[in-house]
């Protein structure tokens, strides 16, 4: 029986041939680390909806942090809970905020962690939207200012990294001008450029305690169906003075971050989300699938997609299997 010269499987004969010419590899540089943290003290609570995932308080989330860059991550994503709300939000930005004492305290525990900061209004407003609501729908021009103002105190707290996600128009530029005018020009922004109202944000909402009292976010998240308008979002953030941008979620969307990399020179990242980190573990915890390979293999799929930087709750997981 004659065989063609050409034989692929020569290429996949063992672990060490396998490899050496493996395409796609993902480090623990690629990873960023979600983190929450609420009001209180002595907190480390697991949340029920992510197994593996907890809340800290500010003065417990240091030593997260310590654990965290042992681990060689290099950065985490900061989301608070504030213990009041109000229709503007107004906690934001407050100077001894939750998440502005959070800053400060993991910058003490761990200064060579890069944080960033999710800058939304969702979790601090009593109607859990993104914005200032006016006759039932949320203002966008007013809201910029607020988030600019929210960013502003993220970076007195010290943060290196500041990531709206509100999807309001402008807000980056309003961000910039506000990082700018006030000494901060050396604060980078990572834009949730391309964030879509998505299913998948279930289990966030329910760690974040930021699920809409009314209504949805689809007036401003983007139309799952999209993907060319997704670059137009793109590029108006990379115009207006973001550094980074990623797109949400990651799995269900991986050929929007492809198309990412091909048209964009700038660092992407993909934020692996709440709805897509408990399948996996859910479905592990069921027995119907092994946990750290199809952790791995979302992980490989979504760095083979084109993103830089992956947000992703596996990120521990992953960065000891990695090291």
């Amino acid at each position: 029986m004659s065989f063609p010269k050409n034989r692929m499987r020569r290429l996949r004969s063992s672990p060490v041939i396998r490899r050496l010419v493996r395409e796609t590899m993902v480090s623990v540089d690629d990873l960023i680390y979600p983190l929450f943290v609420r009001e209180g003290k002595g907190i480390k609570e697991p949340i029920k909806s992510m197994a593996g995932c907890y809340h800290f308080s500010a003065d417990t989330i240091g030593a997260e942090a310590a654990d965290v860059a042992s681990l060689g991550i290099p950065a985490v994503l900061l989301f608070g809970l504030p213990d009041k709300k109000d229709e503007i939000g107004s906690l934001a930005w407050a100077e001894d905020g939750v998440v502005q004492r959070a800053i400060e305290q993991i910058k003490r525990a761990a200064p060579e962690l890069l944080v960033i900061t999710d800058v939304c209004l969702c979790e601090f407003t009593s109607h859990g939207h993104c914005g200032v609501v006016e006759d039932g729908k949320v203002d966008n021009d007013s809201t910029c200012g607020l988030l600019a103002k929210m960013a502003l105190s993220h970076a007195q707290a010290g943060a290196d990294i500041v990531a709206p996600s509100d999807m309001m128009d402008g807000r980056v530029k309003c961000i910039r001008e506000a990082l700018e005018e006030n000494g901060f020009e050396n604060v980078a922004i990572m834009s949730y450029a391309a964030k879509y109202a998505s299913a998948f944000y279930g289990p966030f909402r329910d760690a974040a305690e930021s699920a809409p009292a009314f209504g949805d976010r689809r007036a401003y998240q983007m139309d799952p169906p999209n993907a060319r308008e997704a670059m137009a979002e793109i590029a108006l953030d990379i115009k207006e003075g973001a550094d980074m941008v990623m797109v949400k979620p990651a799995l269900a969307y991986l050929d929007v971050i492809y198309r990412a990399r091909q048209r964009f020179d700038c660092p992407i990242a993909a934020y692996n989300v709440s709805g897509e980190y408990v399948m996996v573990k859910s479905s592990a915890a069921a027995g119907l699938l092994d946990e750290q390979a199809a952790m791995m293999e979302v992980l490989t799929a979504i760095k083979r997609a084109g993103a830089d930087m992956i947000i992703t709750y596996f990120a521990k997981d992953a960065a000891k299997l990695l090291t």
